[in-house]
């Protein structure tokens, strides 16, 4: 199994996005794929969901969530505002090794520090405990290299080494370069926000 965090440096970043083109670049070099959102903040029942949004943009039923919480919050200050009982990181953890595909993906709830249990496990947590290859989607726009130097350098002290992709393109090229040159971290993929088809991933990073 091929073990793969989608993370961010921000919300709103496009890793829903990132994580659907991940999805059917696996899929299209013929992987079994299965994408899963441990933790889906801020929908009501039956309101379409991340996993939903990936399902559609892939157009194959790849992903699923497992556990919705109506308030747009990070999982840890939802449980600690209404009592919600959380899904502890080891029990996640457990339930991604017993799946059977070649590719897994997991897509985190916000940036690296936001606590998905009520312990205080957090998306960086989870990867290193799972094992995983860590996909940090950034934006190339004013502020990026602070966000993504920051988020970068956290993973590192989990003994992680992430790469990069571009989720909000807007072609500023100077700071997709000192994206990679500051944080020495590799840049595989773009992905114009909102449209998979014309998504430029890294096809020697897919086929490792």
């Amino acid at each position: 199994m091929r073990r793969i965090v989608v993370t961010g440096t921000d919300t709103e970043v496009g890793k829903t996005y990132a994580t659907a083109a991940v999805a059917q670049s696996f899929l299209l070099a013929g992987r079994s794929v299965q994408v899963v959102k441990p933790v889906q903040t801020g929908v009501s029942t039956g309101e379409p969901t991340d996993a939903d949004e990936i399902n559609r943009l892939v157009g194959h039923p790849v992903a699923e969530d497992w556990q919705q919480l109506p308030l747009p919050l990070a999982p840890e200050t939802i449980a600690h505002e209404t009592g919600a009982a959380l899904i502890p990181l080891a029990a996640i953890v457990d339930r991604l090794n017993g799946i059977d595909a070649d590719v897994v993906i997991v897509e985190g709830a916000g940036g690296v520090v936001v606590r998905l249990d009520e312990d205080g496990g957090t998306i960086a947590d989870l990867a290193a405990a799972w094992d995983a290859e860590v996909v940090v989607v950034t934006r190339d726009t004013l502020g990026t290299l602070n966000h993504t130097g920051l988020t970068v350098d956290h993973l590192r002290t989990c003994g992680l080494d992430p790469v990069l992709v571009i989720g909000v393109d807007t072609g500023n090229h100077l700071n997709r370069r000192e994206l990679v040159r500051l944080t020495g971290c590799p840049l595989v993929g773009t992905i114009p926000r909102g449209s998979i088809e014309t998504a430029e991933l890294d096809p020697t990073w897919i086929g490792t």
